[in-house]
This record gives C-alpha cells, structure tokens and sequence, in this order.
C-alpha cells in the first residue's frame, strides 16, 4: 500500500482508500476533497457545496499544517511524497486544474507519467533536486 506525506511537514496524507487535501477555489471557498491513491485514478470525493468547473485552478494545502503543495516545477502542479510498499521514496507531481489527468512519479532517476493531458508538462528534468525530499 503507497502512503502519502505531506513535502513539507512529512505528515501522512492517506487515511483508507483516500488522500485528504484542504483545497481553495477560485472564489477562495475552502473545503477538503478526497482523490484517490492509485496513480492514474482520478475519481474524487468533496462536498456538493463546494463547487467548481472544468478547467477551474484549485489550490491544494496539506490539512495537517496548511502548507502549499503548488510545486516549483509549474503553478499548475502541486506536489506529494509517496513511500511504496518497500519504503521506497517517490515525488508525485499532479495537475490542479480541475479535469486535467496529469500525473509524473519521479525517484530522481526516472518519470512514470499518467493522464490524457500530461504531455502539457512533460518538459521537466528529473535529476538530485527530485531526492532531496528523501
């Protein structure tokens, strides 16, 4: 089972079948939405409350400290770490644009990427600045 922590204070993100964000939309609504942890699932969970559209930015925070997870690869990307079964340490970089399916699992030495629309940012390195977060 891969977990998810949070780059900043290294906190776990995933609880069950889901990992939890604290998200803001464009009028600055804050709520909590639920993805999935399976690379390549994009299915998610909010409350009906909180609304948005396709193509709308969200902003995604840790809920736990309330860091950003916007990546310095592209304000666009936000960024997880993930442990996989074997401790093994991996950045996951994914699209905050609402119905974009964009995500990049890197180690440092290589990108497994997932989505219709990750060729929009497929233009990053991996390389040492990736394993600094284990």
């Amino acid at each position: 089972m891969n977990d998810f922590l949070c780059p900043k204070c290294k906190q776990h993100l995933r609880v069950g079948e889901h990992i939890i964000f604290k998200v803001k939309g464009a009028g600055k609504q804050s709520a909590l939405l639920l993805l999935s942890p399976h690379i390549g699932n994009y299915t998610s969970i909010k409350h009906p409350s909180f609304e948005f559209k396709q193509g709308d930015t969200l902003e995604f925070f840790c809920p736990l400290c309330g860091a950003s997870l916007k990546s310095d690869i592209h304000p666009n990307l936000a960024l997880v770490l993930m442990k996989d079964e074997t401790g093994k340490g991996f950045a996951v970089y994914f699209s905050q644009v609402a119905g974009e399916h964009s995500t990049y699992e890197t180690d440092g030495d290589s990108v497994h990427i997932e989505g219709e629309d990750a060729g929009r940012y497929t233009y990053f390195k991996i390389g040492e600045k990736f394993k600094k977060y284990f």
